[in-house]
C-alpha cells in the first residue's frame, strides 16, 4: 500500500479530516429530515455501526426547522446536503449544522455560492464540494461529451474558483461516479491536481452485493493507492449497511483499528467434517451479538486448520465429531461437534478479557495430544489431499537438478 497523500486538514465538528488523520466513515439518513425522532434514531444507529459522520438531506423549509433540533442531540457531526435552493443552506447553517455539501451540478449561479460560501466561512463551517456524474453542469457536458474524469474535475475546479473569491478554503471534494473505473480515473486526476481532502464514493452503486462490490472495487482501489479521507459507501440498502461496510473495509486494509469482529474461514473441501457454511454463519451471528473486536477463523478440518489460520486470534477446526478450538494456532481445548460454537463463543470472551498469553497458559494439558492424534487419524482415513510426501520429493529433485 502507498503512503497516504498529503492533503490539508479541515474539522468536520469535532472530527478531522485530512492532514494525515484517520480515514473517516459517512453515511446518509433516509428518513425525512422533519421527522425529528425518526431521523436521529437512524444517527445513533449509523454511529453505533461505525459512522463517524452523517449527512442529512436539508431540501426545504420544514427539514431545515427538524435540523435545529437534531444537530444539538446527535451523537456524530451533521452535514447538511444542499441541491437546488442556496437558502436551505443558509436555514441549515441557522440551525448548527456542522458542515455542507454543495453540488455544483444544481446550484449554478456565482452570486449564490458565494453568498453561502461568506456565511460558511463566517461560521467556521467546511463545505463539500460534491460533483457527481448524474447531475454534472449541462454546460460541462456539452463541453466535454459525457461525464468524464476531465469534467467532473473540471465542475470542481469551477465551483472552487467561486469559493475562493470569498478567500473560502475549508473545502473537501468528491468527483462520483456510477462507473467504477471512470469514477477511480476521476479521483486519481483530482489527486494530481489538488491538495484538499477527498471524500471517496462509486454513486449510485446500487443494492448488494452488486453495490457493495462496486463501492469496494473504487474505493479501496483508491486507499491502496494513498488516495482518500474519507469514504461513504452509497447503497440501495439500509444507510446502517453502509457504515458496517464502511467501517470494515478500512479495518480490513489496516486504516482503522478493529472494533468488530473479522471472521475468516475455509471455502470448504472434500475433507470437511462439518458444513462450514452453517458453522460459520452462526458463529458469526453470535460472535457478532457479542461485539468482540477479534479476528475469528471456521476452518472445516483439523489437518491444516490450526496452521493454515495460526494467525487469527481463536478459531475452531472440525474433525471427526470433534472441534479442535484453537488461539494463535495453538490447541487449547477439544470439544464435541455439536458443542463448537458454544466453546468459540466462551473462549472468544474469555479471550478479550484476559488476553492471549493467558488463556494458552490455561490450554488443557491433554488437548494437544488429542488434537495431535485425530489429525493423524484423519489422514490415514482420508490420505493426504495435497500428495505433500510425493511433491516436496519432485521439487528437492528438480532442485537438485536430477
Amino acid at each position: 500500500m502507498k503512503s497516504r497523500r498529503t492533503t490539508r486538514q479541515i474539522h468536520v465538528g469535532k472530527v478531522p479530516v485530512g492532514g494525515g488523520t484517520p480515514i473517516t466513515v459517512q453515511s446518509m439518513t433516509t428518513t425525512k429530515t422533519a421527522d425529528v425522532d425518526g431521523t436521529l434514531a437512524q444517527v445513533y444507529a449509523l454511529a453505533a455501526s461505525g459512522a463517524d459522520i452523517v449527512r442529512i438531506t436539508c431540501n426545504d423549509a420544514e427539514a431545515a426547522e427538524g435540523l435545529a433540533e437534531i444537530t444539538p442531540r446527535s451523537p456524530v457531526p451533521i452535514i447538511a446536503d444542499i441541491h437546488f435552493q442556496y437558502r436551505l443552506a443558509l436555514a441549515a447553517m441557522e440551525a448548527g449544522v456542522d458542515a455542507l455539501r454543495l453540488n455544483p451540478g444544481n446550484i449554478r449561479k456565482p452570486e449564490h455560492i458565494r453568498t453561502v460560501a461568506r456565511e460558511a466561512k463566517d461560521r467556521g463551517l467546511p463545505i463539500r464540494v460534491g460533483v457527481n456524474a448524474g447531475s454534472l453542469d449541462k454546460d460541462l457536458l456539452a463541453e466535454h461529451g459525457t461525464a468524464t474524469p476531465k469534467a467532473l474535475v473540471a465542475s470542481a475546479l469551477k465551483e472552487i474558483e467561486y469559493l475562493a473569491d470569498e478567500d473560502f478554503e475549508d473545502i473537501k471534494i468528491s468527483v462520483k461516479h456510477s462507473h467504477v473505473p471512470s469514477m477511480v480515473d476521476s479521483y486519481r486526476l483530482l489527486s494530481e491536481t489538488l491538495d484538499y481532502p477527498l471524500h471517496l464514493g462509486v454513486t449510485e452503486a446500487g443494492p448488494p452485493p452488486g453495490g457493495l462490490i462496486k463501492s469496494v472495487a473504487g474505493i479501496a482501489t483508491l486507499l491502496m493507492e494513498g488516495i482518500g479521507d474519507t469514504i461513504r459507501f452509497s447503497l440501495t440498502a439500509d444507510p446502517v449497511e453502509e457504515a458496517k461496510a464502511g467501517r470494515q473495509l478500512l479495518e480490513y486494509l489496516g486504516l482503522r483499528d478493529r472494533t468488530g469482529l473479522d471472521l475468516i474461514a475455509c471455502p470448504s473441501c472434500g475433507r470437511a467434517e462439518v458444513d462450514v457454511v452453517a458453522v460459520a454463519s452462526e458463529a458469526q451471528e453470535r460472535l457478532e451479538a457479542a461485539e468482540l473486536p477479534i479476528q475469528v477463523a471456521v476452518m472445516g478440518c483439523v489437518v491444516n486448520g490450526p496452521g493454515e489460520a495460526r494467525e487469527a486470534d481463536i478459531g475452531i477446526a472440525a474433525g471427526r465429531g470433534k472441534g479442535h478450538l484453537f488461539i494463535k494456532g495453538e490447541v487449547v481445548r477439544v470439544v464435541p461437534e455439536d458443542e463448537m460454537v458454544d466453546a468459540l463463543l466462551e473462549e472468544a470472551l474469555r479471550l478479550v478479557e484476559e488476553g492471549a498469553d493467558a488463556r494458552i497458559a490455561a490450554a488443557d494439558v491433554s488437548a494437544a495430544e488429542v488434537a495431535a492424534a485425530d489429525r493423524q487419524e484423519l489422514l490415514a482415513i482420508q490420505g493426504d489431499a495435497n500428495d505433500t510426501a510425493a511433491r516436496r520429493a519432485a521439487v528437492a529433485e528438480a532442485a537438485a537438478g536430477k
